[in-house]
């Protein structure tokens, strides 16, 4: 089942960057289906956390987004090169947004190896949020994109994950944020090859 609308526009980003682990991301570019199960997230919250890119309710032209009603998508380049892909979610104006940091590759991996240049499966396919949006086709030209529509969508596929398999911890790259670095606000499931590897 894909998910409504309401299940991104509720006021808690730290639950919902939880609730997404065991869902399942997909995108269609030009007739191709790929996706797999997000295995890692990050929350950032518009209000009073350092590492949001709204924080002290910054709006320029890439953050403008951020403000829209959740349920979109907010697409920006890090180092020149690599397009991350998150989840905007609460009401307007607040600002609250979900990094897809990895999901485990499922549907449509000849095509994700294609884009990513690789001849064979390994984990770093689709482990880190820029390697992760290559391989979907996400690109800054989704930059607002409705997430309940038909080209970048996340499914509710039931999958009942134990407490105890999803692990919280601090953020990655984001030490300028000071005490807020420190926030447990990255969820990962344990154990699994597809997540992220602190650098």
């Amino acid at each position: 089942m894909k998910l409504p609308k309401d299940f991104y526009t509720r006021p808690n980003v730290v639950e919902i960057a939880r609730e997404l682990i065991g869902k399942h991301l997909y995108t269609c570019i030009d007739g191709i289906i790929t996706g797999g199960m997000i295995v890692e997230t990050e929350a950032y919250a518009g209000e009073n956390d350092k590492a949001c890119h709204a924080h002290l309710n910054r709006r320029t032209q890439r953050t403008e987004i951020m403000y829209s009603e959740g349920g979109v998508a907010y697409v920006y380049l890090v180092y020149g090169i690599y397009n991350l892909f998150n989840i905007i979610t609460n009401v307007k104006d607040k600002a609250d947004a979900v990094l897809i940091r990895a999901i485990e590759p499922e549907v449509g991996v000849e095509e994700m190896l294609l884009r990513r240049g690789f001849q064979g499966i390994k984990p770093n396919l689709t482990a880190g949020p820029g390697v992760a949006s290559i391989a979907l086709g996400i690109n800054r030209k989704h930059y607002g994109e409705d997430l309940t529509g038909n080209t970048i969508w996340v499914e509710d596929k039931s999958i009942i994950l134990p407490e105890q398999s999803i692990a919280t911890g601090p953020r990655i790259g984001i030490d300028y944020a000071g005490e807020d670095a420190q926030l447990p606000w990255r969820f990962w499931l344990k154990g699994n090859k597809w997540v992220s590897r602190k650098k």
